[in-house]
């Protein structure tokens, strides 16, 4: 497995590559990888030649008051992973390599980074449109792999591509969760035990939902009271938003829904011992509701 630092070095690699006929995948991570990740890489595997990774925790998607400082990074532990997962090269650059010195250049997605995640961290999705487009360019990839729990920044990656004419695959990946259901995430380890416990209310409001929907229940606002309830038993929780969207397009959902439907929340859990040292923590599901059926004489 190579290890590669520069951006110069791995754009040569790449032109080698793709001269070779081979076909490259990419998976962009900030590290403190997980199972999550390995899914991502196996799915890589299957559609190509070459699975490369990068990891770059990228501080312009970071806001000033969220936890830059204390995000993991245990290099050594994600190095042993990619080699466990047969990953051929690990991009690891700077950040003096991924914004020179002088930087002034970003990427905004303008109408998808609006809402959800976008409405309390303002420039966070022009931060990930900006880093991705660079991994693109310098990976030079076929293809690039992504986790479905990030579904905004699947949304607007996938619009990023298609708007600028990128000539790249962007796969999507389902969550991968724990074993009582709480999806995977590079955040989990900072949880202390009582927050770790009450995270899993995440899951209970997903699955509330779903029940009611498959039991006919298509109002919105009563979907939505239903979650909150169920979020608002979580002593550690502050609900940052719980919120129904059309699938595709991110807008707000109707007051009876008839197409899929995206449920995404997104809770903060505060630790005891510290309690400064919040935990936002994000996770969805696409809801496929049925249509009444018309009373007929």
């Amino acid at each position: 497995m190579r290890v590669i630092e520069t951006a110069r070095a791995l754009q040569t690699l790449a032109e080698a590559e793709r001269c070779a006929g081979q076909r490259l995948a990419l998976v962009p991570t900030m590290g403190a990888l997980h199972a999550g990740h390995r899914a991502l890489l196996d799915a890589a595997r299957k559609r190509a030649d070459r699975v490369w990774l990068s990891i770059f925790v990228n501080p312009t998607q970071f806001g000033p008051k969220e936890d830059l400082a204390r995000y993991p990074r245990p290099r050594e532990h994600d190095l042993k992973l990619c080699r466990e997962a047969g990953v051929d090269a690990v991009f690891l650059p700077s950040e003096e390599e991924m914004y020179p010195p002088g930087s002034q250049t970003f990427v905004e997605v303008t109408e998808l980074s609006q809402g959800l995640c976008g409405r309390s961290r303002p420039a966070h999705f022009r931060g990930v449109a900006t880093v991705v487009t660079k991994l693109l360019l310098i990976a030079k990839p076929h293809l690039a792999v992504f986790g479905e729990k990030d579904y905004q920044q699947l949304a607007v990656i996938r619009r990023l591509v298609q708007d600028l004419r990128m000539d790249v695959e962007i796969l999507g990946v389902p969550t991968v969760r724990e074993v009582d259901g709480l999806a995977l995430s590079s955040r989990n380890v900072s949880l202390a035990a009582e927050a770790r416990q009450q995270a899993r209310v995440l899951v209970r409001a997903l699955e509330a939902a779903e029940r009611a929907l498959a039991s006919g229940e298509l109002e919105s606002a009563e979907l939505l009271d239903l979650v909150r309830g169920e979020l608002a038993k979580a002593s550690r929780a502050r609900v940052d938003y719980a919120e129904l969207c059309d699938a595709q397009t991110l807008a707000p959902a109707p007051s009876v829904l008839a197409v899929p439907t995206l449920l995404a929340l997104a809770v903060v859990f505060r630790n005891a011992s510290e309690p400064d040292a919040s935990v936002r923590l994000i996770d969805n599901r696409v809801l496929y509701p049925k249509p009444r059926q018309e009373n007929r004489l």
